[in-house]
């Protein structure tokens, strides 16, 4: 057999094996040393020794225990919902409020976690009791929290885009840059698309009754003020050294763990046993990443030595396809992968094997990534695996599951929409970072 037919066959065992159930690390690694071994022989060995090592000694990757830290910390100290209370107080007034509310909690929670999981979760615990209280709709309802829950695999400080920067060989810091513009513009755009509903159809989301309306603007200025205002200016301060390129993704990321530490101490929020699941969670998933990129990296040295994803490179550039068209193609391949299978696998797998056909193409890296990430963020929303689903179905069992995906495919739609302009006008993602860097 061949080298790029050894290739070939590593991948359909991998996703055989990933779909059947095994742990992805210890099956990349197993296919891996097999396969390659039998390819290149002794090499193979080698370049496990060599990937492992790379990816344990960049610094851009000491990040993600902090900011994974950041989020859970979040989560586990009741901050977030003293968030959402006090931007539901101040919106009290406007049909579709609590629509505003959950997508602004939403979009300032994605900017301290990408964890998808831990946000649609906890925006399901916070809003949907006080959602069915006021007679919102209940497909509506789903499709924001679930929406908005995923921001946090695109909004900068997004692990999936800490993660894809050695992949692609991009800088974090650029990737962080690209995606501000495409993820508020998603979170703009489910505003818009909830509150004009809303406003033409009260029955879908009535202001909230009276009695749950602030006595006085102070109440609400103090709610912002010790509710809202201490959280975002430690998100922006953390996001904003990153992008001013006045700190390192890690020691921006290490001051701001420190920073929300220190507020949840100030507010009294902090008990051992939520700092323990903080720290316990953060170590968990941390090293659950780390050895999925070593494992990765391995699988495709292997993959690449063995000829494979230059053969496929060569294959589809001889269909003679305007590189649009091409890259429409890559994306599609993309958004149905991210149907069965996490971002994980697909970022850590799929890309580098498309890599070498998109660097032919001569695509900007930088905006390929960030259409990347708002693909995946689309299949998070897409049937019949749909994972934001089962996270909100757990937190509110008496939503049906048909009125959740029905509340989810509106949302998916503007996703749609949104990937499409970020595509059609490429200054969306890259104005920002060639700003900063000039």
């Amino acid at each position: 057999m061949s080298p790029e037919l050894l290739g070939f066959l590593s991948l359909g065992i991998l996703f055989a094996a990933i779909f059947i159930g095994f742990p992805i690390a210890f099956t990349l690694i197993g296919i891996a040393v097999v396969i390659g071994y039998v390819g290149i022989g002794n090499l193979s060995l080698y370049l496990m020794t060599l990937q492992v090592f790379s990816v344990m000694r960049d610094p851009t990757l000491a990040s993600v225990p902090f900011f994974l830290f950041m989020g859970y910390l979040l989560e586990q100290s009741g901050l977030m919902e003293r968030l959402f209370a006090g931007i539901q107080l101040m919106l009290a007034r406007v049909r579709g409020a609590l629509y505003l509310a959950v997508l602004a909690t939403a979009t300032i929670f994605a900017a301290a976690t990408g964890i998808v999981g831990s946000s649609v979760t906890l925006l399901g615990v916070m809003a949907a009791p006080s959602m069915k209280k006021s007679g919102y709709d209940v497909r509506l309802s789903a499709g924001a929290i679930a929406a908005g829950g995923t921001l946090g695999i695109l909004i900068p400080p997004s692990v999936m885009l800490i993660v894809m920067g050695p992949v692609v060989g991009v800088p974090a810091t650029q990737l962080f840059a690209a995606a501000v513009v495409p993820g508020l513009m998603l979170s703009a755009t489910y505003a818009v698309y909830t509150l004009t509903r809303s406003f033409f159809n009260p029955a879908l989301g009535p202001a909230l009754p009276p009695e749950e309306w602030p006595v006085s603007v102070w109440q609400v200025v103090r709610e912002l003020a010790f509710g809202v205002i201490p959280v975002v200016i430690v998100i922006l301060a953390t996001l904003g050294t990153i992008l001013a390129g006045l700190a390192t993704p890690t020691d921006a990321g290490a001051m701001g763990a420190f920073a929300v530490l220190l507020l949840t101490i100030a507010y009294r929020r902090l008990t051992l046993a939520a700092f323990k699941r903080a720290i316990y969670s953060t170590l968990e998933v941390s090293s659950m990443i780390l050895i999925l990129v070593a494992a990765s990296n391995f699988f495709g040295a292997v993959f690449s030595r063995l000829g494979s994803a230059g053969w496929i490179a060569e294959m589809l550039l001889g269909l003679s396809l305007p590189p649009i068209a091409m890259l429409i193609l890559i994306l599609a391949v993309i958004f149905v992968l991210g149907w069965p299978l996490e971002w994980v696998p697909i970022v850590l797998i799929v890309v580098p094997i498309l890599l070498p056909l998109v660097t032919k193409l001569g695509i900007d890296l930088t905006w390929f990534c960030t259409l990347v990430a708002v693909c995946l963020q689309t299949a998070w929303l897409s049937p019949p695996v749909a994972l934001s689903a089962y996270f909100l179905k757990g937190v509110v069992p008496d939503w049906e599951l048909t009125d959740i995906y029905a509340g989810m495919a509106q949302f998916m739609g503007l996703q749609l929409l949104v990937l499409a302009l970020v595509m059609l006008f490429p200054d969306l993602a890259l104005f920002l970072p060639r700003w900063l860097a000039s």
